[in-house]
């Protein structure tokens, strides 16, 4: 009767700290938001740019340097967006919420595809602000297969830091 005692005890002890332990899942997006960090991108959970959503989801940004912004655009997985919303022409699985105000460049544009064509099915918006560009996706990678993304993201961040939909200094809503 004793050893029973002891062992609940022990059990009553222990019990919290298994429970503080990362699950497989967390231990993998542990794993691969440090190779994310290492290639250069930040992470953070956040609201994504979807109407009507609230639950947070993975932002993995790549910035743009700060005296070189970027465009302002949304694109949308066509499973996630309005039907009444344009297709991107260069691939008819995503659909623009909101387009550049000066138009891609055919070069860039091809860029922005190849990289929409790498990216995993929980992958929900390519977004580009001023300030970085941005995947929202619900991160089913392993670590080692971040790389597949990682680069050509990288790449087309280099191609559309310096186009800014702005020129520098006028106030959204002004008259140019």
């Amino acid at each position: 009767m004793l050893w029973l005692l002891i062992l609940g005890v022990v059990g009553m002890v222990f019990a919290p700290a298994m429970w503080l332990r990362p699950t497989a899942r967390e231990r993998r997006q542990g794993q691969l938001r440090q190779v994310a960090i290492e290639a250069g991108a930040s992470v953070k959970l956040d609201t994504p740019p979807l109407h009507g959503e609230v639950d947070k989801m993975a932002a993995y940004r790549w910035a743009y340097p700060a005296q070189r912004p970027g465009p302002h655009f949304v694109l949308v997985r066509r499973a996630r967006a309005s039907e009444s919303l344009k297709h991107f022409k260069y691939d008819e699985g995503w659909r623009w919420r909101v387009q550049p105000l000066e138009p891609l460049p055919s070069v860039i544009s091809a860029r922005l595809s190849r990289l929409l064509s790498q990216l995993p099915d929980d992958a929900w918006v390519v977004e580009s602000s001023d300030k970085a560009l941005t995947l929202w996706w619900e991160e089913s990678l392993q670590a080692p297969e971040f790389g597949a993304i990682s680069a050509p993201a990288a790449a087309l961040r280099d191609a559309l830091q310096g186009r800014p939909d702005r020129p520098a200094g006028s106030v959204p809503g002004s008259p140019p």
